[in-house]
């Protein structure tokens, strides 16, 4: 049995557009931004109005000391559609922000 059944672990590093795929990144580079935080990932699941769980003390494995935190996420679809879907939600708050500057 799993420890977090019904959930899926999604590290920021998965929609990271300056990390290659052997690096961790999960999404095709157009699902994709530069250094999501940790904090845009939770706006992109509140948008999408799916539930979540914040461990901000947990440290991505292969980059521990570079990224900091992960998040829980509600399995609602299979974990390739959630990541493309948190990704697309990413561009757009990201394209937002960039507008607004």
């Amino acid at each position: 049995m799993s420890r977090h059944k019904g959930y899926i672990v999604v590290w920021p590093v998965y929609f990271d557009s300056e990390r290659s795929r052997s690096e961790g990144r999960k999404v095709a580079k157009e699902f994709s931004i530069p250094n999501p935080s940790l904090d845009e990932i939770i706006k992109a699941l509140e948008r999408l109005n799916i539930k979540y769980v914040v461990e901000k003390d947990k440290l991505y494995p292969k980059f521990w000391w570079f990224y900091k935190g992960r998040v829980l996420v509600e399995k609602r679809m299979s974990k390739a559609e959630l990541l493309r879907t948190i990704g697309r939600t990413l561009k757009d708050i990201r394209a937002a922000k960039i507008k607004r500057k």
